[in-house]
């Protein structure tokens, strides 16, 4: 039995039904992050002076990832129009790059969260507060070594100078109050941060994987019934598409602004 308007359009909404289907799916996700980016602009807005964080990101890792996505949108769409041209090796190349990229995107993204898992604030119990990175090779049960500074405050730390100069300090574990990282339990911007950029993530590993599973192992559909395998690709490319331009406004928010 055939399954109606996998290929032809639908008379009331002139769609086949699987692009309808993802057209609703995005409007949901829409709502979905926009009541993400609407939480983060309220607990901004409603911060108190240098209390919010700033220069906390590296914007040139941000901007990379930014180009790579780009990039892969574009590959995503060339193979797309490749296939509706019957050139199946050409999809499958540009196709291929646009995984490349969502690699490389998410070996980025990993190396950003590994570096705030190990980037603590120390309080000492004399007042004083240093920042900087965990050196495990050289820390041990009676000291802590970083790689950082000593800010001034702690609306220092929210607000660091552009140009830190680093260098290793070494801390006694007995003069030390607290130490916290850059998670996501350290304030509302960490929070913020990794719930939006871990949801964005989850997202590109569901695309790549469907996007994988069309150019890999369900490819015998290109044989069989081309137009509803073309069909799949296109529906997986709006939903890539969506995801980079997720992106678009997720990086100016917390890299820039």
């Amino acid at each position: 039995m055939d399954i109606p308007y996998t290929v032809e359009r639908r008379e009331d909404t002139g769609l086949y039904n699987a692009k309808l289907g993802v057209w609703l799916f995005l409007a949901s996700e829409v709502m979905l992050f926009g009541a993400l980016f609407s939480s983060y602009i309220l607990l901004r807005v409603g911060a108190d002076p240098g209390t919010w964080p700033r220069h906390w990101l590296d914007y040139r890792l941000g901007a990379v990832n930014t180009i790579i996505l780009i990039i892969s949108s574009v590959t995503n769409v060339i193979a797309w129009a490749n296939l509706k041209l019957g050139y199946f090796n050409k999809y499958r190349a540009y196709q291929a790059i646009t995984m490349l990229c969502a690699i490389a995107f998410l070996s980025i993204k990993s190396y950003e969260y590994y570096g705030k898992f190990h980037h603590y604030t120390i309080t000492l119990t004399d007042g004083r507060i240093a920042d900087g990175h965990i050196q495990k090779d050289e820390t041990t049960k009676d000291k802590v070594v970083i790689d950082g500074w000593w800010p001034a405050s702690e609306a220092v730390v929210m607000n660091p100078p552009a140009n830190i100069e680093e260098k290793k300090i070494e801390i006694a574990t007995k003069d030390i109050v607290e130490m916290r990282n850059y998670g996501p339990s350290r304030n509302n911007f960490a929070g913020l941060y990794f719930t939006m950029t871990g949801l964005h993530v989850l997202h590109i590993i569901g695309g790549i994987l469907v996007i994988f599973a069309i150019w890999g192992p369900l490819n015998g559909m290109w044989k069989s019934d081309p137009e509803r395998y073309t069909n799949r690709v296109e529906v997986a490319g709006l939903f890539w598409s969506f995801v980079d331009l997720v992106w678009l406004f997720i990086f100016p928010t917390f890299y820039l602004l």
